[in-house]
């Protein structure tokens, strides 16, 4: 899917300059992903901390489906 946004010159450079990327799709795209990677952290942490439930997973298991994830996406 193809879409326009408004992204000051200095803020894609530095976009670029953090993602590693050499082109400003990719960059924004790694942005985005790793956004919504990060707001899923964090809302998987408030629900475990506030006691909604118990995630039988362990940390091998986590790392392994974050690493899944991560490569399913193109992420280094």
């Amino acid at each position: 899917m193809r879409l326009t946004i408004d992204v000051a010159e200095e803020d894609l450079k530095e976009l670029m300059d953090l993602t590693g990327e050499k082109k400003k799709g990719p960059a924004v795209l790694k942005a985005a992903l790793e956004f919504v990677r990060r707001e899923k952290v964090r809302e998987f942490t408030r629900r475990v901390m506030a006691g909604e439930f118990d995630y039988p997973v362990t940390n091998d298991e986590l790392e392994a489906a974050e690493i899944a994830d991560m490569n399913r996406h193109g992420a280094d």
